[in-house]
């Protein structure tokens, strides 16, 4: 039962690979595996089963007794229980250890595959000479080589001495350890042979100095280079020597030169190997460590800039500005894009509860952001796929044959929304719209995927989509049957009988709804299957869902790293890519292994509806990747097979650039000394939400870099002194560019106090508070901060943030719509309706309305023009409604208020403006909030707000 159960999930494993079209992978790793186990295993029992049968080859015909005394009683004992059962129990036990051993050996793939298929890099690292190849490729497996030589080793002095003792070949007793002639010879040899690797090992040991952490920066320091590096060749040298002593003991009896060899061996080791390097550290280094240091700190920048692919970033001063000539201002202000006020980790209720449709829908915590062009212009949008969730009946039947798939693409302007907050939907409903074309709207294979589905068969049970009745009820269902080619074919009865063992269901085999048309499907999330088929790549936490070539296709990036480069700094992968959104976990957990190499080589796609899995060489000039494409002939395509329509959606990685941005942080420096210091390193800022001490994550947005001409789809972050919240520096790379994008800085002077994240955040809550505390009247409503976007604008840098509203209370069908958008340049801030109306508070309206002399006359009671009086009314009654709407929960009505009050504004101020000699600046759209309702009419409005937006 054992055998069949390992069976099936064997057998199973290799059909899913050749439904996918991947069982080279299969068979280059599944062969690769036994070969080492094998040669493990062989290896092992070699060595350790032919010195135990040495051991009792050479026992003493006669027992103890020739030593001149009584037999052992207690090796009589054992020896007299076991050896019955000598043959059994070495058997059992060679079985054991093989297993071990070739469990062991086989889990060194990798390893043995870099080896085999080594590709050069073409540099060198600076002390020895040698390509970087050598210590990514050689050095990890000659390292395992030595090691399982050593273990060899010790376990066959640890058995040989047991059958020895066992068998009569020596005993313990006073004074000292009588042995025979056979016995000392073999432990002699034994010994030297470990001995003669670890002579081996100090020799290979001197290549690891690369990776040594004793020193200020990762790499080989003052002290390994002058010291630790001797030594070593000194002790390979002593030990080379100590091995001979103790092979000298096979001709010459006692123990005088295996002792003297021993002894000599432990003191070299400790007075050359830790004694000596320990003085040159404390009395040589440390009292002169900045100069001492400072060629190796060189070497540590040149190599972690390198192997992080940040030798390239343009680190540009920026005089950050805070003030500007209106004039200056303006003119920018026409050139701002349509900024993205969606905040993809804010919408998702939003998106359920305005497109789920149905409740057995679903979509994900987090939403994606990508670009799509509309009219003409390429436009910032929030996506998402409605994958399929619970069914409202569980039952083996519906959750494996009727739910099997999701329906539906759905995409929001991403600077856009309607009267009411709610996204401007491109695509959207069931069955979809078409503002994105016609595609294949059918999630078979998505993020949230049953564990396993049957499709096909022709029966059409699978439920498609909820169909709407006439009298628009939609209590009916469309069904459908799969007819892609995803998924296994099931209909014979031994593979039916195989999933039924792989996942304990009988119903696999008693279902009469399974035929010969049937197909199953499992491994469905895209991140699952690239993993499956490029075992050797870490992937992205993120994959996104885009519309391409009328399919929705999943975009996965892949990455190649290791921990072997040389001198470069090895930092956690899970720890670098840790923010506020991994924190949500509304992406995996990244894997915490120390790395200290990284490159995005591979694009990969998962088709959403069959299930295709294609993988691109994004970056083919990596020598990590040419070496798997070795290893894994024909699995990734050339970068020049990608098309066209998806190379518009492909983007920069956001795990990536979150790793480039904590390496930034202190290796922005370049001069050696200026790095000893440390005086200028940065950090990437927590997130600005209160009590948070998380990192920000890096946000896409469409903008613009100082001295471009146009606006580029770009991931971006900003960073803070260390120990400080103001900022330090604005990052950014071009998201659309190829595995060659160049990172570019925008340094702020050290002089300069331009607001971080947090004291941003903390300018928009208290002057912001006497808006968005109406909101908070009765304790109904509560407001959300979206993302947090920081541009650079007018020689200065730009904070843009959407406030959201929602009802306060959970058991409602809530979900947050945009109310205000924030923005502050130095210390002016906005608050608007719009993004415009935010902008136009701070750096005024631009267009002013001409002068018209000609007035209206005045009201005689009051002395207000009667044009005026009226505009000011409507602007009063729409406030009014307003408030009322907000305090009744309304929000419908609320956004309709707020269009009507804006109106009514622009209406008030033109009549203003006939009235007065000049023109006046347009008036923000929301009234002073501090003002009452009941003062409201005795007093006319400024036409000219206040900087701070109050």
């Amino acid at each position: 039962m054992i055998l069949f159960f390992v069976f099936a999930g064997f057998f199973t494993d290799w059909l899913w690979y050749d439904s996918v079209g991947y069982t080279s992978v299969f068979s280059t790793t599944v062969i690769t595996q036994i070969l080492l186990f094998v040669l493990g295993a062989l290896i092992m029992g070699v060595i350790v089963g032919g010195n135990m049968v040495i051991a009792y080859r050479s026992r003493p015909l006669f027992g103890m007794g020739m030593f001149g005394g009584g037999p052992s009683q207690g090796a009589d004992r054992y020896r007299a229980a076991l050896d019955p059962h000598r043959k059994l129990i070495f058997i059992a036990g060679m079985a054991v250890l093989a297993l071990f051993t070739g469990s062991s050996t086989a889990g060194q793939w990798k390893t043995w595959l870099l080896f085999v298929n080594a590709t050069p890099f073409g540099k060198t690292d600076p002390e020895f000479g040698m390509d970087v190849s050598f210590f990514m490729f050689t050095y990890p497996f000659i390292r395992v080589l030595l090691n399982f030589l050593f273990t060899a080793v010790i376990i066959s002095i640890v058995v040989s001495a047991i059958v020895h003792y066992l068998y009569g070949g020596f005993r313990l007793q006073s004074p000292g350890v009588h042995a025979t002639r056979a016995a000392r010879v073999h432990l002699s040899v034994l010994v030297g042979l470990f001995v003669l690797l670890k002579a081996i090992a100090y020799f290979v040991d001197r290549f690891g100095l690369v990776f040594s952490d004793r020193g200020k920066v990762f790499g080989a320091s003052y002290t390994d280079v002058n010291a630790v590096l001797p030594a070593k060749s000194i002790l390979a040298i002593i030990a080379l020597i100590c091995a001979l002593l103790f092979f000298a003991g096979v001709f010459r009896p006692g123990g005088m030169l295996p002792g003297v060899g021993f002894g000599l061996l432990v003191l070299s080791a400790v007075l050359v190997g830790g004694v000596y390097p320990a003085l040159v550290e404390q009395f040589q280094v440390k009292p002169n460590q900045q100069s001492k240091e400072h060629d190796y700190i060189a070497r540590n920048i040149t190599a972690t800039r390198d192997a992080y692919g940040i030798a390239s970033t343009e680190v540009t001063p920026y005089s950050a500005k805070t003030q500007g000539t209106q004039q200056e201002l303006q003119s920018e202000v026409a050139t701002i894009p349509g900024v993205r006020l969606l905040d993809p980790t804010v919408l998702p209720p939003t998106y359920e509860q305005l497109q789920q449709i149905k409740g057995y829908y679903q979509f994900p915590d987090q939403l994606d952001v990508d670009r799509y062009t509309i009219d003409g212009v390429s436009r910032d949008t929030v996506v998402a796929v409605r994958e399929i969730g619970t069914p409202p009946d569980r039952n083996w039947i519906n959750d494996h044959l009727v739910y099997t798939h999701g329906f539906g693409f759905v995409a929001g302007q991403g600077s856009k929304t309607d009267a009411q907050g709610k996204p401007d939907f491109l695509v959207k409903d069931i069955p979809p719209t078409k503002g994105l074309g016609d595609f294949e709207p059918r999630i078979y294979f998505g993020e949230h995927s049953p564990q396993y589905s049957i499709v096909g068969g022709g029966k059409k049970m699978e439920l498609d989509f909820p169909e709407q009745t006439a009298g628009g009820q939609g209590s009916g269902q469309v069904n459908t049957t799969y007819t892609g080619k995803g998924g296994v074919p099931i209909g014979n009865f031994f593979t039916r009988l195989l999933y039924a063992a792989k996942y304990s269901e009988t119903n696999l085999l008693l279902s009469s709804d399974i035929n010969s048309q049937s197909r199953i499907l499992y491994n469905r999330a895209p991140r699952q299957r690239v993993e499956q088929v490029a075992p050797f790549l870490t992937l992205d936490g993120d994959p996104y869902p885009a519309i391409v070539g009328g399919r929705i296709v999943w975009i996965v990036d892949g990455y190649t790293m290791s921990d072997s480069y040389p001198y470069s700094e090895r930092r956690s992968f899970g720890e670098m890519t840790r923010d506020t959104s991994t924190e949500r976990q509304l992406t995996p957990q990244q894997p915490r292994d120390h790395i200290n190499y990284i490159r995005n080589s591979v694009k990969a796609t998962v088709d959403a509806y069959d299930g295709t899995v294609t993988l691109y060489a994004w970056d083919d000039g990596d020598p990590l990747l040419r070496t798997w494409e070795k290893a894994f002939p024909g699995v990734i395509q050339p970068k020049s097979k990608i098309s066209t329509e998806l190379m518009a959606h492909l983007r920069y990685p956001e795990d990536l650039f979150k790793v480039q941005r904590d390496l930034i942080g202190n290796y922005h420096v370049t001069d050696a000394n200026a790095f000893y210091g440390g005086q200028d390193f940065w950090k990437v800022p927590d997130d600005p939400s209160p009590r948070s001490r998380v990192k920000q994550a890096p946000y896409y947005v469409t903008m613009k870099m100082p001295n471009d001409t146009t606006p580029r789809f770009s991931l971006t972050t900003t960073m803070v002194p260390n120990n400080r919240d103001n900022l330090a520096a604005f990052m950014a790379v071009d998201a659309t560019g190829g595995p060659n994008a160049k990172i570019r800085v925008l340094q702020l002077p050290s002089e300069t106090t331009i607001q971080g994240p947090k004291q941003a955040q903390n300018a928009f809550d208290t002057k912001a508070a006497s808006v968005l505390n109406d909101l908070r009247i009765g304790g109904t409503t509560e407001t959300v901060n979206g993302n947090l976007l920081t541009l650079p604008f007018g020689g200065g840098l730009l904070y843009v943030q959407p406030v959201y509203v929602q009802p306060k209370d959970e058991n409602s069908a809530r979900y947050p719509t945009l109310f205000r958008v924030l923005v502050m340049f130095g210390s002016d801030v906005g608050i608007g309706g719009t993004l415009k109306d935010a902008l136009d508070q701070v750096f005024g309206a631009g267009q002013q309305a001409p002068t018209n002399p000609n007035q209206q006359p005045p009201n005689q009671q009051t002395g207000v023009p009667t044009d005026a009086m009226k505009a000011y009314d409507n602007v009063q009654k729409a406030y009014d409604d307003g408030q009322a709407a907000l305090k009744n929960g309304d929000f419908a009505a609320y956004g309709e208020a707020q269009k009507r009050l804006a109106q009514a504004l622009k209406d008030l101020q033109s009549t203003l403006g006939k009235q007065q000699a000049s023109p006046a600046p347009t008036p923000s759209p929301t009234p002073t909030p501090a003002s009452s309702a009941a003062a409201a009419p005795t007093a006319t409005p400024s036409p000219t707000p206040t900087k701070s937006g109050s």
